[in-house]
Order: structure tokens, then sequence, then C-alpha cells
């Protein structure tokens, strides 16, 4: 074998080493959802029908984690997608009311019409998150008179 040849199949080896050795890394594989705790007053089913659709992954205690959930190191980006979204928007969580409800409210609009939610990484794997034109607008207009 020659000397390229050893080369990348020990590059080979080491990668498979590390790839197995980072699946022993805890982060990420605790799929337990904490309890939902309240939900905004919807003015609509459909409008908490898309937001379930398009938006409770990541902003509600009742995330589906999906099958590659399990692997590192898409396992640590799931995770750290969950943890960051619920942060910023928490559909069960929900303060009826409160300052930061009016808030959300704009900061939701504001991304869904940017397209900034959801995100395009997470539609790719999620083709049903995919809002159509009237979709987002029906969803922004929902969200607005929900979350306040």
């Amino acid at each position: 074998m020659k000397k390229t040849g050893k080369i990348l199949v020990g590059l080979f080896s080491l990668a498979v080493v590390v790839f197995l050795l980072i699946q022993l890394v805890p982060y990420g594989k605790d799929h337990t959802n904490p309890p939902v705790t309240g939900e905004p007053a919807w003015d609509s089913p459909e409008t908490r029908a898309l937001a379930k659709r398009a938006c409770f992954d990541c902003h509600s205690n009742e995330t589906v984690y999906p099958w590659y959930s399990n692997v590192a190191p898409v396992s640590w980006l799931v995770m750290h997608d969950i943890e960051e979204g619920r942060g910023n928007l928490n559909f069960s969580e929900w303060e009826t009311g409160s300052k930061w409800a009016q808030h959300a409210a704009d900061e939701a609009g504001k991304a869904i019409q940017t397209g900034k939610m959801p995100l395009p990484i997470y539609v790719i794997q999620h083709p049903e998150a995919r809002l159509t034109d009237a979709e987002k607008q029906a969803l922004i207009k929902g969200l607005a008179a929900s979350l306040k």
C-alpha cells in the first residue's frame, strides 16, 4: 500500500474512533420534555395548529425528537436550538398579559415575516413546517391576537 493510502486509512480510522467516542457525550440525548404550565389564549384553533406545525418543536415543551437527535454531533445542535428557542419564546410556559408577551408577539411576527423562522435548516428536515405566504400572514396575525 502506498504511503498516501496508509495515511487515508489512518485518518478514516481516527475519524471513526472520534465519532464513536463523541456518542458517549450525554448532551442532547435527554429527550424529556418539561411539563406544560400554560399556553397563550389562542385566538383560534387554526393559529395554534400553524404554531404547532411550524414552531412547537423548538418553542414549546412539546418537542417531538427525530431519530437523528440521538446521534452526536447533530444531537448537540438540535438541543442547542431547542434550548435557545424555548429561552426566547415558549408557548408551554406562557404568562398571559405580561409585557414580555407583547414583545414576544412582535418579535415572532418579524421573524416569520423576514423568513428567519422557522429556521431554514429545520424546514429542510420538516417540510410540514414550510408555510405558504397566506399561512405566514395568518400565523403572524393570529400570534399578534393570541400573544397580546
